[in-house]
């Protein structure tokens, strides 16, 4: 898959050999910190076109520049003759981190979530067994079920509660996004070399 110009169709990688991965490397986890923090701006109730959507078109743009010249240069990294052990090996890799990164943020959003909704449920003055009944559903997140018996007041109280809860283990994740795509984009600064000038030995 090449982008096309005019009659012309340019390859990733050719890109890449040409003015070297750095550049996209960071320019592109950069982009995509940006979107990670847009995530982190919105509220509860609001509009997804207004105040996530921009967030989404950040995220996506920034990941479709790095994509490419991260696997190219993977790839360039090592001899053809064990280039599909390091294709292997990337895809290993990525995979790996995904699941990790899956974990890792679940707990934090638990424990995010867990420490709002606790200080939350403190400042209300409701009968103890309905909060508990609250407090025993907290590994469901935003889908706790309210007490049936509770008024209306204080179901209003209790689903703002678990709602801005839900939102500040939310914000924890995205900033934890954000900071991690950050420190990808400088540790390509740091560690990828700049292409060599024409005329100049690799």
């Amino acid at each position: 898959m090449g982008y096309t110009c005019g009659a012309i169709t340019i390859a990733p990688y050719e890109l890449v050999d040409r003015y070297g991965a750095r550049g996209p490397l960071v320019i592109g986890p950069t982009i995509a910190a940006i979107g990670f923090a847009g995530f982190a701006v919105p509220g509860v109730g609001g509009s997804y076109w207004t105040q996530y959507f921009p967030a989404v078109l950040l995220l996506g743009f920034g990941m479709s520049i790095s994509v490419a010249p991260l696997t190219t240069t993977v790839m360039n990294a090592v001899d053809q003759g064990v280039g599909g052990a390091a294709s292997g090996v990337n895809n290993a890799v990525s995979r790996t981190a995904a699941l990790l990164a899956i974990a890792i943020f679940g707990i934090v959003m638990n424990l995010a979530f867990n420490a709002s909704l606790d200080r939350q449920l403190k400042g209300m003055t409701m009968a103890p067994d309905k909060l508990h009944k609250v407090v025993v559903q907290r590994a469901k997140l935003a889908a706790i079920a309210l007490p049936a018996e509770a008024s209306e007041q204080e179901r209003v109280a209790l689903k703002s509660a678990i709602d801005q809860s839900y939102i500040s283990g939310f914000r924890w994740v995205m900033g934890l996004s954000a900071s991690l795509a950050l420190g990808s984009a400088l540790s390509a600064w740091l560690l990828i070399g700049r292409p060599p000038q024409d005329g100049q030995q690799a």
